[in-house]
């Protein structure tokens, strides 16, 4: 296997659009490989050779495209927030969106790079710490802007801080009474007391 060419580079004497889509195509075979490995054994234990072989590609070709498992691992469980889809007029319907969506989506499917992020931060220190920054910049920033209050950011910290909960006794704890329950139910319940930490004055 030539890395260069899974890189997308050009082919010579080729149209270059289809290398550089097996190109992507690798790529994101890689990712989800990672985050399969990272779930399964957590960060300290994956190397970039199990990594390889899970995604059925050289070791060189995943070095190529990432250079280290550190940097493999940032990318795999990098995520981002649609707070723009999510976010109404009205705070309580911003609010159960957000929770659909971690219950949902985020945080229910094992190997999306919320829940692998979640699961190795609790036994990675290296995790653990880009779990903490990147709440700390995808959440608690962004939710304190959205607040009129001079606690904003303490605020956002326990919407964050309650969510995060939430999605770690339901999908890796498997908490019974919450693990089982009804995610209509959950929305029902938790959206007044998310709801009173981010619009405290409606």
């Amino acid at each position: 296997m030539d890395p260069g060419r899974e890189a997308g580079s050009v082919c010579p004497g080729q149209d270059p659009a289809p290398c550089e889509r097996k190109g992507e195509r690798t790529r994101r075979r890689i990712l989800a490989a990672a985050r399969r490995k990272f779930a399964e054994v957590g960060y300290e234990r994956a190397t970039i050779r199990a990594i390889a072989t899970e995604a059925d590609v050289d070791k060189s070709s995943v070095i190529q495209y990432f250079g280290s498992k550190q940097d493999l691992f940032r990318e795999a469980v990098r995520w981002q927030i649609p707070h723009d889809q999510l976010t109404t007029s009205d705070p309580g319907h911003t609010v159960e969106n957000r929770l659909r969506g971690m219950l949902g989506t985020w945080a229910a499917d094992p190997d999306s790079p919320m829940a692998v992020l979640l699961r190795t931060s609790m036994t990675s220190d290296e995790a653990a710490e880009l779990l903490r920054r990147h709440l700390t910049a995808e959440v608690t920033d962004h939710i304190a802007g959205t607040i009129d209050a001079p606690d904003a950011r303490l605020r956002a910290a326990l919407f964050s801080s309650i969510m995060m909960g939430i999605a770690a006794q339901r999908f890796l704890l498997h908490m019974p009474d919450l693990a089982d329950a009804d995610v209509e139910d959950i929305v029902r319940i938790a959206t007044p007391l998310l709801r009173s930490l981010v619009a405290p004055e409606t």
